[in-house]
């Protein structure tokens, strides 16, 4: 009897009373499972979207019109008869579970196995087994340990996995040695920039299966007979720099491919990477970000002595023609530049330019190397916190500074000596000395004390480079010294000759609390330090002050009268300028362009005095341009272009040295 689902439903069991002897009627999966050992073949799979079953040796057929399940339709049916009339009929058909197949067709089944893989988590060779009966497949894939299975295919699949590559957990000693020896040998194609030293994987193979028996596929037993085998022989598995080398490595010592360089007194790790188009192909230094402010890059252009000879060879190469037919041939010239050269000093670009100079009488400048360098033949730089963390990394020195300069400079202070004071207004705080050095985490530093203009005061601040910290010494001492001479700066505040009439002139640029802060900042720089030396005592300071209360009218008429000259040129040009046709773009472009490089907020402070006295001569020379051009454009057209292509050369220095940030005076651009 079938249910709708096609199992048979057994019939209801008296309860049993006590001592009698049970006698049950088998379940629905038992009698299935009885039915099933004695029709095998007719067993079928639903593998389609159709009414079709797949059975057993290739039949296909189909569940009869009047059977319960002919609407269910369940994956795995097993039927009573076969009946073929207009088709391939199966009839007393009844649902089953494919589990139930497998244990009752033992020795009919067949098994094909696929992909054998090392496990090293479960320590063996595994695969997957697909199992069928009469060609149907029961079981379509199932991970089985493949060493019982194919004993030999197992064995290399261990021995070239789990030994030759590494891809095995053990604590033996030897495995840990064995790995260590071949990231040695591996370092060493790193440095040598060439993959023909460590051994390939079938000399690995060769030399562990020629120690291993025949019977060990896997972790187990192999750990069982290693621990009798190194009783007797306790280096038996460990590999010499022989067994892994093809040939020698001579030429790799410590002198061509340092571990450590030394850039500003301050040892910094390298390492070694030979995979061409990766990020970190090449020598890699890592830079603590501490010192990312004190050290100069130039030595770093010159790599290690190891690959020295490949850069300068490749500079040579791409060399014009003029200058490269003169160096030739290269080899010679390369040794010769290494022999008379002291390696490490200045950029490179420019010492190999002056030697071809010097050699050849051929003047050559760095602006005549144009093709990029290949970036395995620049050092890579990775920035790290103090916890070894990676900050930032590139090959451009300037850029990293560039973005991590500042932070660089805090983590200077965070851990420099205690000698940074603030909130002060006289020179109470002693000696100031030039240079402090001190040590942090090991790495010896030097720090620059100096004083640091915070407007309402001063500070004393340690900085990482000499240059910030003369720039921020000057300001702080002109700082100091209005506070000393507040009287005399108040009494100048409010009468600054004629600032009215060139405020006025001047409201368009900046306004007349910007243009009289301005004015007072380039009249303290000049009366108070002017051409003397910055002081660090004192006393110094009050010798400075002796000097600045005397100089301080004359200093003071001097800039405004440059103020009063430079807004009455601005104006007559403005008006100059007014009066351009619109046609004249180019022409308009240049002007606004240089005046905004030559007045403009705080030029009066940032100009040097040196050079604010020709910004008038400046602004005349744009109006008279502005006069001219009529009457000869073809001639204004074609010095802009001589002097277009000067200008973009120089503006390309500028980046090219990153210098953009280091308070250049504008006009000087």
């Amino acid at each position: 009897i079938t249910d709708e689902m096609g199992y048979l439903s057994p019939s209801p069991q008296p309860s049993p009373t006590k001592g009698e002897v049970v006698q049950r009627e088998a379940n629905f999966e038992q009698i299935h499972k009885a039915l099933l050992a004695g029709l095998l073949g007719n067993i079928g799979f639903k593998d389609g979207d159709n009414d079709s079953y797949a059975g057993a040796r290739g039949i296909r057929f189909f569940v009869a019109p009047g059977s319960t399940l002919k609407k269910s339709r369940p994956k795995w049916v097993i039927a009573a008869e076969l009946v073929d009339t207009t088709k391939l009929y199966a009839r007393c058909v009844a649902k089953i579970e494919p589990d139930w197949i497998e244990p009752l067709a033992r020795g009919l089944t067949e098994s094909q196995y696929s992909d054998p893989r090392w496990d090293r988590k479960m320590g063996m060779v595994n695969a997957w087994e697909r199992v069928s009966l009469y060609g149907l497949t029961i079981i379509p894939k199932r991970r089985v340990h493949y060493g019982p299975i194919n004993p030999a295919e197992s064995r290399e699949i261990f021995i070239r996995e789990a030994l030759a590559n590494g891809e095995f957990d053990t604590r033996a000693a030897f495995f840990t040695a064995n790995e260590r020896l071949i990231a040695e040998v591996e370092e060493l194609e790193h440095k040598a920039r060439r993959q023909d030293v460590l051994v390939d994987e079938p000399q690995l193979f060769a030399f562990y299966d020629a120690k291993i028996p025949a019977d060990i596929c896997q972790a187990a037993t192999f750990e069982k007979w290693r621990e009798g085998a190194e009783k007797l022989n306790p280096k038996l598995l460990y590999l010499t720099r022989d067994d892994l080398m093809r040939h020698g490595a001579d030429a790799i010592t410590a002198v061509q491919f340092p571990e450590k360089m030394l850039l500003g007194g301050a040892e910094t790790a390298l390492k070694y990477r030979f995979e061409p188009g990766h990020v970190l192909d090449g020598v890699t230094a890592t830079i603590p970000l501490a010192l990312l402010n004190q050290l100069d890059s130039a030595p770093t252009e010159w790599l290690v002595p190891g690959m020295l000879r490949e850069k300068l060879t490749y500079l040579l190469k791409v060399l014009p023609k003029t200058f490269r037919r003169v160096c030739v041939p290269l080899p010679e010239f390369v040794t010769s530049f290494l022999e008379q050269t002291k390696i490490g000093e200045g950029a490179i670009k420019q010492v190999l330019a002056a030697h071809i100079q010097r050699v050849t009488t051929l003047k050559i400048a760095v602006e005549d190397w144009t093709e990029e360098t290949p970036a395995h033949l620049l050092m890579n730089f990775s920035v790290v916190d103090d916890a070894g963390r990676e900050l930032a990394m590139g090959r451009d020195w300037n850029a990293l500074k560039k973005q991590l300069g500042s932070a660089a400079q805090l983590t200077f202070r965070n851990t420099s000596p205690d000698i940074e004071k603030t909130g002060l207004k006289q020179w109470d705080f002693g000696d100031l000395p030039a240079t402090l050095s001190f040590e942090r985490d090991g790495i010896k530093l030097t720090g620059y004390p100096a004083l640091e203009d915070d407007e309402d005061s001063i500070s004393v601040k340690l900085f990482d480079t000499k240059r910030e910290a003369a720039i921020n010494h000057r300001k702080g001492v002109c700082r100091l010294m209005r506070f000393e001479l507040k009287e005399q700066m108040k009494q100048l505040e409010k009468s600054l000759p004629n600032f009215n009439q060139y405020a006025l002139t001047l409201r368009n640029i900046m306004s007349p609390e910007d243009l009289r802060e301005d004015m007072l900042l380039a009249i303290a720089d000049r009366a108070f330090i002017g051409e003397d030396e910055l002081p660090r005592t004192n006393a110094d300071f009050m010798k400075l002050k002796a000097r600045a209360r005397t100089r301080l009218p004359a200093v003071s008429q001097a800039v405004a009268r440059q103020a009063q000259a430079i807004a009455t040129e601005y104006q007559l040009q403005t008006v100059q300028q007014s009066k351009m046709p619109a046609t004249v773009n180019r022409l308009k472009r240049d002007c606004e362009q240089q005046i905004g490089l030559l007045v403009y907020k705080g030029c009066f402070s940032q100009t040097p005095w040196e050079q604010l006295q020709h910004v008038p001569r400046y602004l005349k020379a744009l109006r008279l341009r502005i006069e001219k051009q009529p009457a000869n454009p073809d001639r204004d057209g074609k010095n802009a272009a001589s002097v277009g292509a000067l200008w973009q050369k120089w503006q390309d220095k500028i980046n090219a040295l990153n210098l953009a940030h280091l308070d250049i005076p504008q006009d000087l651009l």
